[in-house]
């Protein structure tokens, strides 16, 4: 028998499997289609065997990371939640996924990566108290600078500046998109019936987040919450699919060992763990030092033994490690 593919995930917190839309997308469609996937959750991108999360590792050593090309895949094994839709609700399905992408993923960015209060208080302090030092330290930015071009993309504007107005557009084309999805949904459990689909994962992904987030401004959340179908719609999916899904443990440095994390968990020796656990602090903290130039490393004749690695190349080497969870 086949091993199952390997899902790499961000890990969840607010009582969500995961804090990524994209992560949430997948993690849903997963389950709505029944597929055996081993699950990895994890809060360090370049522990995945792409570099970015969600990213799926097939048991014939393919990688997919957008949350479409993994769907496909899933349906080419067989894994198909719409099976059961017609023509019809197929090309529905289509267009609002479309519409999810134009209309409410950009005030999503907005609301979680743009917006200063939220993105300071909430966004930048989550990712940077769960990942490991010293990736805490530039990572966030680094993710929030892509975050920004993500949304330069989607608006179809190189010089797109954050500011009150284009906050009004984005919210007022958002509102629109959670009005028109509350009208499709009804009193119906699914979008499509008794029955999920890739559209309920797609809605699920991109609207459970503003749910869940526990977020200072939160315009987009008390929207949503004025809609009762759709609360109960994610509320209901996260019982139904994802009951045991509460809050994160820590996967910085303050995480607890899991069961398969390796020879270091199974030293018998305390003195030797914490000698080990020391040593790589140094360590991390060493290199930090020599990325960041507070650090150089000289010959007797004052001369630089060499330039301080760069980022990508620690990226690649970080991506050999096997995630754990």
């Amino acid at each position: 028998m086949a091993a199952p593919d390997e899902l790499f995930c961000w890990e969840g917190d607010w009582g969500l499997p995961s804090v990524s839309t994209e992560c949430l997308v997948v993690l849903a469609y997963a389950q709505f289609a029944g597929a055996p996937l081993k699950l990895r959750k994890i809060c360090n991108p370049w522990r995945s065997p792409s570099g970015s999360l969600p990213a799926l590792r097939t048991n014939q050593k393919e990688t997919l990371s957008r949350p479409s090309d993994i769907i496909i895949h899933l349906r080419k094994q067989k894994y198909n939640a719409d099976y059961d839709l017609s023509a019809k609700e197929g090309a529905d399905s289509l267009a609002f996924i479309s519409l999810l992408e134009e209309k409410l993923m950009p005030a999503l960015i907005y609301t979680f990566w743009i917006e200063p209060k939220n993105y300071v208080e909430v966004t930048r302090r989550w990712y940077a108290e769960h990942m490991m030092f010293p990736l805490n330290f530039f990572l966030p930015g680094r993710m929030q600078n892509r975050q920004l071009e993500k949304l330069r993309l989607l608006r179809g504007d190189q010089n797109l500046e954050a500011g009150e107005e284009l906050e009004k557009e984005l919210y007022r084309d958002a509102a629109e998109c959670m009005n028109l999805l509350s009208q499709r949904l009804g009193s119906q459990k699914f979008f499509f019936g008794d029955s999920p689909s890739s559209l309920d994962a797609f809605v699920f992904g991109h609207l459970a987040p503003v749910l869940k987030w526990k977020l200072p401004n939160g315009k987009l959340q008390q929207h949503l919450k004025n809609l009762d179908n759709l609360t109960d719609f994610c509320t209901n999916i996260l019982l139904l699919y994802f009951p045991r899904d509460g809050p994160a443990e820590n996967c910085g440095q303050k995480a607890a060992p899991q069961p398969d994390g390796g020879d270091f968990d199974n030293v018998p020796n305390k003195r030797r763990k914490q000698f080990l656990s020391a040593l790589f602090a140094f360590g991390a903290m060493l290199s930090y030092a020599l990325l960041t130039g507070m650090v150089s490393i000289q010959h007797a004749n004052q001369e630089a033994l060499e330039e301080p690695p760069d980022l990508e190349h620690i990226g690649s080497h970080d991506h050999e490690e096997e995630g754990d969870g």
